[in-house]
């Protein structure tokens, strides 16, 4: 099984990420911030991969720390459940509507960290929960996660609905990038022969 936890512990965060690729989607996840939670569980739910996650930060501040750090500790627990990538399928992609909204994500477990994001919030906040952290989020869980991720809104009136997109479908391009590749299961996907 293609599994691990990572802790990461600094001044301003406490969190623990429990990971199972080979999972069907459960979830249990306490970050303190309830917005976030809804975004992880749709991460979990539509990846099919199992994620346990905790997190106490200086909610006091912001919401700001928790979001990043839980990205980290997400992006480095899937670095090392991936392993070497021997039999992944690599590249995943998803086209993703939600009521007005309409969201495309791709991306390729590369091991090549980069962003590229097209998605403009029409408002700043989602209740209490500000927008411009959902950015934040995918970069850290980019970065960690040594993934190159485009994620671009090419409709969309709702914020909601935009973030919510968002990470559905970042979630069913990861699925598709982490499951095993049936025609190709003992090797790794590059030329390269490394990932």
């Amino acid at each position: 099984m293609r599994k691990a936890a990572i802790s990461r512990k600094t001044a301003e965060t406490d969190i623990t990420v429990e990971i199972n690729l080979d999972g069907s989607g459960v979830y249990d996840i306490q970050t303190g911030v309830g917005f976030f939670d809804h975004m992880l569980d749709q991460l979990a739910r539509h990846s099919l991969i199992d994620m346990t996650i905790r997190a106490t930060g200086d909610l006091h501040i912001d919401d700001h720390h928790s979001v990043e750090d839980v990205g980290i500790a997400l992006g480095q627990a899937l670095t090392a459940a991936l392993a070497d990538k021997r039999g992944i399928r690599r590249y995943g992609a998803c086209l993703l509507p939600m009521d007005d909204a309409l969201v495309r994500a791709a991306l390729d477990l590369s091991g090549r960290p980069y962003l590229v994001w097209h998605l403009d919030m029409p408002t700043a906040k989602i209740g209490t929960f500000d927008t411009e952290l959902v950015r934040e989020f995918f970069q850290a869980f980019s970065t960690h996660g040594g993934i190159t991720l485009h994620v671009d809104a090419l409709h969309g009136i709702n914020s909601h609905h935009l973030v919510e997109a968002a990470f559905k479908a970042v979630a069913r391009a990861l699925r598709e990038a982490v499951e095993t590749d049936p025609r190709k299961a003992d090797a790794v996907p590059s030329t390269k022969g490394s990932l």
